[in-house]
Protein backbone atom coordinates (compact mmCIF):
# COMPACT_ATOMS: atom_id res chain seq x y z
CA UNK A 1 0.00 0.00 0.00
CA UNK A 2 3.03 2.27 0.98
CA UNK A 3 4.62 1.63 -2.28
CA UNK A 4 1.47 2.62 -4.45
CA UNK A 5 0.78 5.67 -2.20
CA UNK A 6 4.59 6.43 -3.09
CA UNK A 7 3.63 5.70 -6.76
CA UNK A 8 1.36 8.20 -6.68
CA UNK A 9 2.38 10.76 -5.16
CA UNK A 10 5.75 10.55 -7.59
CA UNK A 11 2.83 10.91 -10.82
CA UNK A 12 1.20 13.61 -8.65
CA UNK A 13 5.30 15.69 -8.67
CA UNK A 14 5.68 14.67 -12.93
CA UNK A 15 2.44 15.81 -13.28
CA UNK A 16 2.90 19.01 -12.02
CA UNK A 17 6.63 19.31 -13.34
CA UNK A 18 4.58 18.92 -17.39
CA UNK A 19 2.55 21.13 -16.45
CA UNK A 20 5.22 23.89 -15.52
CA UNK A 21 7.45 23.13 -19.52
CA UNK A 22 4.40 23.81 -21.00
CA UNK A 23 3.65 26.50 -19.14
CA UNK A 24 7.34 27.98 -20.22
CA UNK A 25 6.78 26.71 -23.27
CA UNK A 26 4.07 29.28 -24.28
CA UNK A 27 4.86 31.77 -21.86
CA UNK A 28 7.34 34.22 -24.62
CA UNK A 29 3.87 35.00 -26.24
CA UNK A 30 2.74 36.49 -23.10
CA UNK A 31 5.91 38.21 -22.14
CA UNK A 32 7.22 38.90 -25.21
CA UNK A 33 3.72 40.07 -26.71
CA UNK A 34 4.35 41.36 -30.65
CA UNK A 35 8.25 41.15 -30.13
CA UNK A 36 8.09 37.12 -30.00
CA UNK A 37 8.21 34.80 -33.32
CA UNK A 38 6.52 32.33 -35.07
CA UNK A 39 5.22 30.15 -38.01
CA UNK A 40 4.72 32.56 -41.39
CA UNK A 41 3.71 29.72 -43.46
CA UNK A 42 -0.29 29.15 -43.02
CA UNK A 43 -0.01 31.36 -40.04
CA UNK A 44 1.50 34.91 -40.15
CA UNK A 45 0.65 35.09 -44.03
CA UNK A 46 -2.88 34.02 -43.79
CA UNK A 47 -4.96 32.97 -40.55
CA UNK A 48 -3.66 35.88 -38.67
CA UNK A 49 -4.09 38.41 -41.21
CA UNK A 50 -7.79 36.91 -41.67
CA UNK A 51 -8.78 37.33 -37.28
CA UNK A 52 -7.74 40.56 -37.78
CA UNK A 53 -9.71 41.58 -41.34
CA UNK A 54 -12.76 39.90 -39.77
CA UNK A 55 -12.39 42.01 -36.32
CA UNK A 56 -11.84 45.37 -37.77
CA UNK A 57 -14.57 45.01 -40.54
CA UNK A 58 -17.35 43.97 -37.83
CA UNK A 59 -17.38 40.63 -40.07
CA UNK A 60 -17.71 38.18 -37.11
CA UNK A 61 -21.30 37.37 -37.11
CA UNK A 62 -22.09 39.09 -40.45
CA UNK A 63 -25.18 37.63 -42.30
CA UNK A 64 -24.81 34.41 -44.63
CA UNK A 65 -22.65 35.35 -47.62
CA UNK A 66 -21.65 38.88 -46.29
CA UNK A 67 -19.01 40.01 -49.03
CA UNK A 68 -15.26 41.34 -47.91
CA UNK A 69 -15.01 44.87 -49.62
CA UNK A 70 -11.66 44.98 -48.49
CA UNK A 71 -10.55 42.04 -50.55
CA UNK A 72 -10.52 40.61 -54.00
CA UNK A 73 -13.37 43.50 -54.79
CA UNK A 74 -15.89 42.12 -52.47
CA UNK A 75 -15.75 38.75 -54.64
CA UNK A 76 -14.41 37.22 -51.46
CA UNK A 77 -17.21 35.86 -48.91
CA UNK A 78 -17.38 36.22 -45.03
CA UNK A 79 -18.87 32.03 -45.05
CA UNK A 80 -14.84 31.68 -46.65
CA UNK A 81 -13.66 32.22 -43.41
CA UNK A 82 -14.28 30.16 -39.77
CA UNK A 83 -17.35 30.64 -38.00
CA UNK A 84 -17.39 32.92 -35.23
CA UNK A 85 -18.17 30.09 -32.45
CA UNK A 86 -14.53 28.84 -33.30
CA UNK A 87 -12.23 29.48 -30.37
CA UNK A 88 -9.66 30.73 -32.47
CA UNK A 89 -11.83 33.83 -34.22
CA UNK A 90 -13.71 34.29 -30.44
CA UNK A 91 -10.25 34.95 -28.80
CA UNK A 92 -9.28 37.23 -31.26
CA UNK A 93 -11.63 39.14 -31.35
CA UNK A 94 -12.35 39.37 -27.41
CA UNK A 95 -8.13 39.94 -26.72
CA UNK A 96 -5.10 42.04 -28.61
CA UNK A 97 -3.71 39.47 -31.09
CA UNK A 98 -0.49 38.02 -29.19
CA UNK A 99 -2.65 37.31 -25.79
CA UNK A 100 -5.11 35.69 -28.22
CA UNK A 101 -2.46 33.57 -29.74
CA UNK A 102 -0.95 33.05 -26.38
CA UNK A 103 -4.29 31.57 -25.05
CA UNK A 104 -5.05 29.83 -28.09
CA UNK A 105 -1.64 27.77 -27.53
CA UNK A 106 -1.56 27.30 -23.90
CA UNK A 107 -5.04 25.63 -24.23
CA UNK A 108 -4.21 23.40 -27.22
CA UNK A 109 -0.96 22.25 -24.80
CA UNK A 110 -2.33 21.47 -21.99
CA UNK A 111 -5.35 19.84 -23.52
CA UNK A 112 -2.82 17.78 -26.12
CA UNK A 113 -0.85 16.64 -22.45
CA UNK A 114 -4.25 15.67 -20.64
CA UNK A 115 -5.41 14.19 -23.51
CA UNK A 116 -2.71 11.94 -24.40
CA UNK A 117 -2.45 10.99 -20.59
CA UNK A 118 -5.96 9.92 -20.24
CA UNK A 119 -5.79 7.77 -23.53
CA UNK A 120 -2.50 5.68 -22.88
CA UNK A 121 -3.40 5.55 -19.24
CA UNK A 122 -6.71 3.47 -19.87
CA UNK A 123 -6.60 2.51 -23.34
CA UNK A 124 -2.70 1.94 -24.65
CA UNK A 125 -1.01 1.33 -21.55
CA UNK A 126 -3.47 0.08 -19.34
CA UNK A 127 -1.89 -2.70 -17.71
CA UNK A 128 0.04 -1.84 -14.79
CA UNK A 129 -0.21 1.72 -15.50
CA UNK A 130 1.26 2.44 -11.62
CA UNK A 131 4.91 0.83 -13.21
CA UNK A 132 4.50 3.01 -16.41
CA UNK A 133 3.41 6.45 -14.95
CA UNK A 134 6.68 7.90 -16.32
CA UNK A 135 5.90 6.43 -19.83
CA UNK A 136 2.31 8.02 -19.63
CA UNK A 137 3.64 11.13 -18.78
CA UNK A 138 6.58 11.78 -20.14
CA UNK A 139 4.63 10.92 -23.49
CA UNK A 140 1.88 12.98 -23.17
CA UNK A 141 4.52 15.97 -22.60
CA UNK A 142 6.51 15.60 -25.45
CA UNK A 143 3.31 15.47 -27.55
CA UNK A 144 1.91 18.56 -26.34
CA UNK A 145 4.59 20.42 -27.35
CA UNK A 146 4.93 19.32 -30.67
CA UNK A 147 4.86 22.05 -33.83
CA UNK A 148 1.29 21.85 -34.75
CA UNK A 149 -0.58 24.34 -37.53
CA UNK A 150 -1.28 26.67 -34.77
CA UNK A 151 -4.75 27.99 -36.34
CA UNK A 152 -5.64 24.44 -36.31
CA UNK A 153 -5.70 24.69 -32.42
CA UNK A 154 -7.16 21.29 -31.18
CA UNK A 155 -7.92 20.03 -34.65
CA UNK A 156 -5.13 17.27 -34.41
CA UNK A 157 -3.70 17.43 -30.90
CA UNK A 158 -7.58 16.96 -29.38
CA UNK A 159 -7.56 13.68 -30.95
CA UNK A 160 -6.49 12.22 -27.76
CA UNK A 161 -8.71 13.28 -25.99
CA UNK A 162 -12.12 12.57 -27.97
CA UNK A 163 -11.20 9.19 -28.71
CA UNK A 164 -10.62 8.37 -25.20
CA UNK A 165 -14.03 9.93 -24.67
CA UNK A 166 -15.49 7.92 -27.34
CA UNK A 167 -14.24 4.74 -26.41
CA UNK A 168 -15.56 5.18 -22.45
CA UNK A 169 -18.35 5.37 -24.36
CA UNK A 170 -17.94 2.32 -26.66
CA UNK A 171 -17.21 0.19 -23.69
CA UNK A 172 -20.89 0.95 -21.91
CA UNK A 173 -19.68 4.62 -19.17
CA UNK A 174 -22.46 6.81 -19.26
CA UNK A 175 -20.03 9.84 -17.75
CA UNK A 176 -21.13 13.61 -17.39
CA UNK A 177 -17.32 14.10 -18.61
CA UNK A 178 -17.43 12.34 -22.13
CA UNK A 179 -20.40 14.74 -22.83
CA UNK A 180 -18.55 17.77 -21.99
CA UNK A 181 -15.35 16.51 -24.20
CA UNK A 182 -17.76 15.71 -27.63
CA UNK A 183 -19.82 19.26 -26.88
CA UNK A 184 -16.57 21.48 -25.88
CA UNK A 185 -13.99 19.94 -28.27
CA UNK A 186 -16.00 21.25 -31.81
CA UNK A 187 -15.21 24.49 -30.50
CA UNK A 188 -11.62 24.57 -30.32
CA UNK A 189 -11.23 22.33 -33.29
CA UNK A 190 -12.03 22.10 -37.36
CA UNK A 191 -14.34 19.67 -38.61
CA UNK A 192 -13.25 20.21 -42.10
CA UNK A 193 -9.74 19.80 -41.25
CA UNK A 194 -9.03 17.49 -38.86
CA UNK A 195 -12.26 15.54 -36.71
CA UNK A 196 -13.65 14.61 -40.06
CA UNK A 197 -11.38 11.74 -40.40
CA UNK A 198 -11.11 11.04 -36.69
CA UNK A 199 -15.09 10.87 -36.82
CA UNK A 200 -14.57 8.88 -40.08
CA UNK A 201 -12.00 6.37 -38.48
CA UNK A 202 -14.26 5.93 -35.23
CA UNK A 203 -17.10 5.53 -37.58
CA UNK A 204 -15.50 2.39 -39.38
CA UNK A 205 -14.61 0.75 -35.66
CA UNK A 206 -18.29 1.04 -34.87
CA UNK A 207 -19.21 -1.04 -38.15
CA UNK A 208 -16.43 -2.99 -37.22
CA UNK A 209 -18.02 -3.54 -33.87
CA UNK A 210 -21.59 -4.47 -35.83
CA UNK A 211 -19.97 -6.71 -38.72
CA UNK A 212 -17.58 -8.53 -36.82
CA UNK A 213 -18.75 -8.34 -32.78
CA UNK A 214 -22.52 -8.34 -34.61
CA UNK A 215 -23.12 -5.64 -31.95
CA UNK A 216 -25.07 -3.08 -32.35
CA UNK A 217 -23.30 -0.51 -29.67
CA UNK A 218 -26.58 2.52 -30.37
CA UNK A 219 -24.91 4.51 -27.86
CA UNK A 220 -21.51 4.93 -29.76
CA UNK A 221 -23.31 5.28 -32.79
CA UNK A 222 -25.75 8.06 -31.20
CA UNK A 223 -22.28 9.67 -29.88
CA UNK A 224 -20.81 10.12 -32.90
CA UNK A 225 -23.52 11.42 -34.43
CA UNK A 226 -23.98 14.07 -31.73
CA UNK A 227 -20.34 15.26 -31.83
CA UNK A 228 -20.48 15.33 -35.54
CA UNK A 229 -23.64 17.09 -35.22
CA UNK A 230 -21.90 19.95 -33.16
CA UNK A 231 -19.43 20.43 -36.02
CA UNK A 232 -22.20 21.25 -38.57
CA UNK A 233 -23.94 23.65 -36.22
CA UNK A 234 -20.55 25.36 -35.14
CA UNK A 235 -20.10 25.51 -39.31
CA UNK A 236 -23.24 26.48 -39.87
CA UNK A 237 -21.85 29.12 -42.69
CA UNK A 238 -20.02 26.21 -44.33
CA UNK A 239 -23.18 24.09 -44.01
CA UNK A 240 -26.01 26.69 -45.78
CA UNK A 241 -23.06 27.10 -48.44
CA UNK A 242 -23.31 23.85 -49.66
CA UNK A 243 -26.85 23.01 -48.89
CA UNK A 244 -28.05 26.69 -50.37
CA UNK A 245 -25.14 28.45 -52.52
CA UNK A 246 -25.46 32.13 -53.49
CA UNK A 247 -24.75 30.98 -56.87
CA UNK A 248 -24.25 28.22 -59.30
CA UNK A 249 -20.94 29.63 -60.22
CA UNK A 250 -17.51 27.86 -60.74
CA UNK A 251 -14.97 28.41 -57.85
CA UNK A 252 -10.78 28.02 -58.14
CA UNK A 253 -11.45 24.95 -56.59
CA UNK A 254 -13.43 23.73 -59.53
CA UNK A 255 -10.07 23.74 -61.67
CA UNK A 256 -7.78 22.22 -58.56
CA UNK A 257 -5.89 19.55 -60.03
CA UNK A 258 -3.96 17.90 -57.18
CA UNK A 259 -3.24 14.65 -58.42
CA UNK A 260 -0.09 15.09 -60.50
CA UNK A 261 2.60 12.88 -59.48
CA UNK A 262 4.36 10.02 -61.71
CA UNK A 263 4.27 6.35 -59.77
CA UNK A 264 7.57 7.12 -58.77
CA UNK A 265 7.03 10.12 -56.91
CA UNK A 266 4.12 8.97 -55.21
CA UNK A 267 6.75 6.27 -53.91
CA UNK A 268 8.81 9.09 -52.81
CA UNK A 269 6.05 11.19 -51.05
CA UNK A 270 5.10 7.79 -49.11
CA UNK A 271 8.79 7.65 -48.01
CA UNK A 272 8.80 11.67 -47.12
CA UNK A 273 5.65 11.90 -45.16
CA UNK A 274 6.38 8.62 -42.87
CA UNK A 275 9.78 9.74 -41.75
CA UNK A 276 8.99 14.02 -41.78
CA UNK A 277 5.29 14.10 -41.68
CA UNK A 278 3.34 17.05 -43.36
CA UNK A 279 3.95 20.39 -42.21
CA UNK A 280 0.42 20.53 -40.01
CA UNK A 281 0.93 18.05 -37.70
CA UNK A 282 4.98 17.66 -37.67
CA UNK A 283 5.52 15.27 -35.31
CA UNK A 284 9.26 15.39 -35.20
CA UNK A 285 9.31 11.34 -34.97
CA UNK A 286 12.10 11.10 -37.33
CA UNK A 287 15.28 11.17 -34.69
CA UNK A 288 14.11 8.86 -31.73
CA UNK A 289 10.80 8.03 -31.68
CA UNK A 290 11.06 6.24 -35.42
CA UNK A 291 14.16 4.05 -34.84
CA UNK A 292 13.11 3.26 -31.74
CA UNK A 293 10.18 1.75 -32.53
CA UNK A 294 11.19 0.00 -35.88
CA UNK A 295 14.03 -1.67 -33.30
CA UNK A 296 10.90 -3.00 -30.64
CA UNK A 297 9.03 -4.05 -33.98
CA UNK A 298 11.87 -6.07 -35.63
CA UNK A 299 12.21 -7.63 -32.03
CA UNK A 300 8.16 -8.52 -32.03
CA UNK A 301 8.86 -10.43 -35.59
CA UNK A 302 11.97 -12.12 -34.31
CA UNK A 303 10.43 -13.25 -31.16
CA UNK A 304 7.31 -13.94 -33.03
CA UNK A 305 5.16 -12.04 -30.52
CA UNK A 306 2.48 -10.98 -32.22
CA UNK A 307 -0.58 -11.62 -30.09
CA UNK A 308 1.07 -10.74 -27.08
CA UNK A 309 1.89 -6.83 -28.70
CA UNK A 310 -1.27 -6.83 -31.51
CA UNK A 311 -1.80 -3.06 -30.60
CA UNK A 312 1.81 -2.06 -31.40
CA UNK A 313 1.96 -4.00 -34.30
CA UNK A 314 -1.64 -3.04 -35.83
CA UNK A 315 -0.23 0.68 -35.36
CA UNK A 316 2.66 0.23 -37.01
CA UNK A 317 0.61 -1.46 -39.80
CA UNK A 318 -1.87 1.36 -39.60
CA UNK A 319 0.65 4.51 -39.64
CA UNK A 320 2.48 3.26 -42.99
CA UNK A 321 -1.45 2.81 -44.29
CA UNK A 322 -2.31 6.33 -43.94
CA UNK A 323 1.01 7.87 -45.32
CA UNK A 324 0.54 5.48 -48.83
CA UNK A 325 -3.19 7.03 -48.58
CA UNK A 326 -1.74 10.57 -48.24
CA UNK A 327 0.93 9.84 -51.14
CA UNK A 328 -1.33 8.21 -53.63
CA UNK A 329 -4.35 10.88 -53.30
CA UNK A 330 -2.07 13.30 -55.30
CA UNK A 331 -1.18 10.28 -58.02
CA UNK A 332 -1.96 11.00 -61.38
CA UNK A 333 -4.11 7.81 -61.33
CA UNK A 334 -6.93 10.24 -59.51
CA UNK A 335 -6.89 12.82 -61.59
CA UNK A 336 -9.95 11.32 -63.87
CA UNK A 337 -12.30 10.22 -61.39
CA UNK A 338 -11.51 13.82 -59.54
CA UNK A 339 -12.69 15.94 -62.72
CA UNK A 340 -16.03 13.12 -62.98
CA UNK A 341 -16.80 13.76 -59.06
CA UNK A 342 -16.51 17.51 -58.05
CA UNK A 343 -16.62 16.54 -54.26
CA UNK A 344 -12.91 14.79 -54.69
CA UNK A 345 -11.52 17.98 -56.14
CA UNK A 346 -12.86 19.99 -53.42
CA UNK A 347 -12.59 18.10 -50.51
CA UNK A 348 -8.94 16.76 -49.54
CA UNK A 349 -9.56 13.44 -48.51
CA UNK A 350 -6.02 12.78 -48.17
CA UNK A 351 -6.05 14.35 -44.70
CA UNK A 352 -6.84 10.94 -42.55
CA UNK A 353 -2.94 11.66 -42.31
CA UNK A 354 -3.87 13.87 -39.28
CA UNK A 355 -4.17 10.95 -37.22
CA UNK A 356 -0.34 9.92 -37.38
CA UNK A 357 0.64 12.16 -34.54
CA UNK A 358 -1.49 10.39 -31.89
CA UNK A 359 -1.00 7.11 -33.69
CA UNK A 360 3.19 7.46 -33.81
CA UNK A 361 3.27 8.79 -30.18
CA UNK A 362 1.50 5.81 -29.02
CA UNK A 363 4.05 3.59 -30.52
CA UNK A 364 6.11 5.73 -28.56
CA UNK A 365 4.50 4.65 -25.71
CA UNK A 366 3.89 0.89 -26.10
CA UNK A 367 8.31 0.69 -27.40
CA UNK A 368 8.77 2.49 -23.95
CA UNK A 369 7.37 -0.03 -22.40
CA UNK A 370 8.82 -2.92 -24.00
CA UNK A 371 11.92 -1.44 -23.10
CA UNK A 372 11.23 -0.89 -19.59
CA UNK A 373 10.17 -4.09 -19.46
CA UNK A 374 12.22 -6.40 -21.19
CA UNK A 375 15.80 -4.56 -20.64
CA UNK A 376 18.31 -5.19 -17.96
CA UNK A 377 18.92 -1.31 -17.91
CA UNK A 378 15.70 -0.49 -19.57
CA UNK A 379 14.16 1.78 -17.00
CA UNK A 380 17.76 4.47 -17.34
CA UNK A 381 17.08 3.62 -21.40
CA UNK A 382 13.28 5.52 -20.93
CA UNK A 383 14.40 8.31 -18.38
CA UNK A 384 17.23 8.73 -21.10
CA UNK A 385 14.80 8.19 -24.64
CA UNK A 386 12.30 10.79 -23.05
CA UNK A 387 14.89 13.61 -22.24
CA UNK A 388 16.10 13.07 -25.79
CA UNK A 389 12.96 13.55 -27.16
CA UNK A 390 12.15 16.52 -25.44
CA UNK A 391 15.99 17.86 -26.74
CA UNK A 392 14.93 17.36 -30.07
CA UNK A 393 11.94 19.47 -29.90
CA UNK A 394 13.10 22.28 -28.43
CA UNK A 395 14.48 23.84 -31.49
CA UNK A 396 10.94 23.08 -32.66
CA UNK A 397 9.59 26.10 -30.02
CA UNK A 398 8.30 28.84 -32.18
CA UNK A 399 10.79 31.11 -30.63
CA UNK A 400 13.73 29.49 -31.28
CA UNK A 401 12.86 28.03 -34.94
CA UNK A 402 11.51 30.96 -36.50
CA UNK A 403 13.99 33.68 -35.13
CA UNK A 404 15.53 34.14 -37.91
CA UNK A 405 11.77 34.95 -39.30
CA UNK A 406 9.59 38.54 -38.38
CA UNK A 407 8.21 39.26 -35.30
CA UNK A 408 4.33 39.70 -35.24
CA UNK A 409 5.13 43.41 -35.32
CA UNK A 410 7.67 43.61 -37.61
CA UNK A 411 5.58 41.66 -39.81
CA UNK A 412 2.76 43.57 -39.82
CA UNK A 413 4.15 46.78 -39.75
CA UNK A 414 1.60 48.66 -38.29
CA UNK A 415 3.69 52.15 -38.50
CA UNK A 416 5.03 51.81 -41.59
CA UNK A 417 1.57 51.37 -43.09
CA UNK A 418 0.66 54.10 -41.71
CA UNK A 419 2.70 56.11 -42.88
CA UNK A 420 2.44 54.65 -46.54
CA UNK A 421 -1.75 55.32 -45.58
CA UNK A 422 -0.83 59.02 -44.80
CA UNK A 423 0.86 59.66 -48.45
CA UNK A 424 -1.68 58.17 -50.20
CA UNK A 425 -4.27 60.32 -48.49
CA UNK A 426 -7.43 59.10 -49.71
CA UNK A 427 -9.98 56.87 -48.17
CA UNK A 428 -9.02 53.20 -47.97
CA UNK A 429 -12.19 52.57 -50.04
CA UNK A 430 -11.26 54.51 -52.78
CA UNK A 431 -8.03 52.37 -54.23
CA UNK A 432 -6.60 49.07 -54.68
CA UNK A 433 -3.56 47.55 -54.21
CA UNK A 434 -1.24 44.91 -54.53
CA UNK A 435 1.74 43.08 -53.43
CA UNK A 436 5.52 42.03 -54.98
CA UNK A 437 7.80 39.88 -52.88
CA UNK A 438 5.49 40.62 -49.73
CA UNK A 439 2.01 38.58 -48.33
CA UNK A 440 -0.72 40.87 -49.44
CA UNK A 441 -1.92 40.03 -45.74
CA UNK A 442 0.04 42.51 -44.28
CA UNK A 443 -1.65 45.24 -46.47
CA UNK A 444 -4.74 43.45 -46.20
CA UNK A 445 -4.08 43.74 -41.97
CA UNK A 446 -3.38 47.64 -42.07
CA UNK A 447 -6.68 48.45 -43.60
CA UNK A 448 -5.84 48.54 -47.27
CA UNK A 449 -7.89 47.21 -50.34
CA UNK A 450 -6.50 44.18 -51.90
CA UNK A 451 -6.88 42.75 -55.71
CA UNK A 452 -4.35 39.84 -54.53
CA UNK A 453 -4.90 37.52 -51.90
CA UNK A 454 -4.47 33.80 -49.83
CA UNK A 455 -7.65 32.52 -50.38
CA UNK A 456 -9.11 28.96 -50.41
CA UNK A 457 -11.70 29.55 -51.93
CA UNK A 458 -13.32 32.40 -54.61
CA UNK A 459 -15.14 33.07 -57.83
CA UNK A 460 -13.17 31.14 -61.11
CA UNK A 461 -14.45 34.19 -62.59
CA UNK A 462 -12.09 36.74 -60.22
CA UNK A 463 -9.12 33.89 -60.51
CA UNK A 464 -9.43 34.65 -64.07
CA UNK A 465 -9.69 38.00 -64.08
CA UNK A 466 -6.48 38.04 -61.63
CA UNK A 467 -4.32 36.23 -64.13
CA UNK A 468 -4.83 38.49 -66.91
CA UNK A 469 -2.83 40.35 -64.80
CA UNK A 470 -0.08 38.79 -63.92
CA UNK A 471 -0.12 36.19 -67.34
CA UNK A 472 3.21 37.89 -68.87
CA UNK A 473 4.84 36.60 -65.80
CA UNK A 474 3.59 33.11 -65.65
CA UNK A 475 4.40 33.07 -69.63
CA UNK A 476 8.22 33.16 -68.53
CA UNK A 477 7.57 30.57 -66.10
CA UNK A 478 6.34 27.19 -66.26
CA UNK A 479 6.66 26.29 -62.56
CA UNK A 480 4.77 29.59 -61.21
CA UNK A 481 2.04 29.15 -63.96
CA UNK A 482 1.38 25.36 -63.24
CA UNK A 483 1.16 26.92 -59.59
CA UNK A 484 -1.34 29.43 -60.18
CA UNK A 485 -3.45 27.85 -63.25
CA UNK A 486 -3.72 24.12 -60.90
CA UNK A 487 -4.18 25.86 -57.66
CA UNK A 488 -4.76 29.28 -57.60
CA UNK A 489 -5.10 29.55 -53.65
CA UNK A 490 -2.42 32.42 -53.82
CA UNK A 491 -3.38 35.22 -56.23
CA UNK A 492 -0.36 36.47 -55.89
CA UNK A 493 1.75 39.09 -58.33
CA UNK A 494 4.33 36.56 -58.76
CA UNK A 495 7.20 37.30 -60.95
CA UNK A 496 9.79 34.83 -62.87
CA UNK A 497 12.71 36.77 -61.58
CA UNK A 498 11.40 35.55 -57.68
CA UNK A 499 9.66 32.46 -58.21
CA UNK A 500 7.65 31.13 -55.42
CA UNK A 501 9.63 33.45 -52.86
CA UNK A 502 7.28 36.08 -51.77
CA UNK A 503 8.71 37.24 -48.66
CA UNK A 504 11.61 39.67 -48.92
CA UNK A 505 13.14 41.75 -46.06
CA UNK A 506 14.72 44.91 -46.20
CA UNK A 507 17.98 43.45 -45.77
CA UNK A 508 17.63 41.91 -49.40
CA UNK A 509 20.19 43.09 -52.10
CA UNK A 510 17.22 41.35 -54.65
CA UNK A 511 16.10 43.45 -57.42
CA UNK A 512 13.61 42.67 -60.04
CA UNK A 513 14.84 44.29 -63.75
CA UNK A 514 11.64 42.93 -66.15
CA UNK A 515 8.87 43.27 -64.60
CA UNK A 516 5.96 42.62 -67.07
CA UNK A 517 2.37 42.93 -66.10
CA UNK A 518 -0.32 43.55 -67.71
CA UNK A 519 -0.68 47.24 -65.83
CA UNK A 520 -4.82 48.05 -68.27
CA UNK A 521 -5.88 44.67 -66.36
CA UNK A 522 -4.79 45.90 -63.25
CA UNK A 523 -6.21 48.88 -63.88
CA UNK A 524 -9.65 48.03 -65.08
CA UNK A 525 -9.68 46.12 -61.84
CA UNK A 526 -9.27 49.05 -59.66
CA UNK A 527 -5.83 48.60 -58.96
CA UNK A 528 -3.67 51.89 -58.52
CA UNK A 529 -1.01 51.38 -56.32
CA UNK A 530 1.70 48.39 -55.93
CA UNK A 531 3.84 47.87 -52.89
CA UNK A 532 6.91 46.24 -53.49
CA UNK A 533 9.58 44.76 -50.94
CA UNK A 534 12.22 45.18 -53.51
CA UNK A 535 12.62 48.01 -55.77
CA UNK A 536 11.74 47.51 -59.79
CA UNK A 537 14.04 48.87 -61.85
CA UNK A 538 12.45 48.82 -65.06
CA UNK A 539 9.11 50.41 -63.69
CA UNK A 540 8.56 52.83 -66.09
CA UNK A 541 8.36 50.56 -69.21
CA UNK A 542 5.93 48.11 -66.83
CA UNK A 543 3.54 50.94 -66.95
CA UNK A 544 4.49 51.98 -62.79
CA UNK A 545 5.64 55.24 -61.93
CA UNK A 546 8.01 55.50 -58.54
CA UNK A 547 6.24 57.46 -55.59
CA UNK A 548 8.19 56.72 -52.50
CA UNK A 549 9.97 54.24 -50.19
CA UNK A 550 9.68 54.08 -46.67
CA UNK A 551 11.39 51.98 -44.34
CA UNK A 552 10.93 51.84 -40.36
CA UNK A 553 12.94 50.22 -37.75
CA UNK A 554 10.24 48.33 -36.29
CA UNK A 555 8.93 46.96 -39.74
CA UNK A 556 10.94 43.52 -41.53
CA UNK A 557 10.18 45.26 -45.11
CA UNK A 558 11.66 47.82 -46.83
CA UNK A 559 8.37 48.92 -49.26
CA UNK A 560 8.57 50.94 -52.34
CA UNK A 561 5.48 52.37 -53.08
CA UNK A 562 4.35 53.07 -57.34
CA UNK A 563 1.44 53.84 -58.87
CA UNK A 564 -0.30 52.16 -61.97
CA UNK A 565 0.57 55.12 -64.99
Amino acid sequence: MNKIKMHVKQEQTYIVISLIIILLWVSPYFLLNENAHMRVHDNLDSNLGWYQVIKDNDLAFAPINTPVEQIMNGEFNRDTYYSEYYAMVFLFQLFDPMIAYGFSQAITRFIAFLGLYLLLKKYVLKEKHHQHFLITIGVALTFSITPYWPSGMLSILGMPLALWSMLNIRQGERSWKDFIVLTLLPFFSTFVIGFFFLLAGIGLLWLYDVIVKRKWNWFFFLAIAYMTGVYLLIDYRLVISMIMPASDALTNRDVFFQSKNNFLETIRLIGKNYVVSHNQDRTIHQFIILPISLICLVVVIIKKTWKEHKLFVLLHILNLFLSTWYAFWFYEGWQPLKEKVGILTSFNFGRFHYLRPMIIYSLFALSLKMIWDNRRYGKRLVYLLLVAQLAVLVPYNEQVQYQNQPTYKAYFATKQFDQIKRYINQPLDQYRVVSIGMHPNVAQYNGLYTLDSYSNIYPLTYKNQFRKIIEPELNKNNALKAYFDDWGGRSYIFVDELGKNYQYSKNSEKEINNLTLNVDQLKAMGGQYVLSALPVNNSEQTGLRFLKEFESEESYWHVYLYEVR
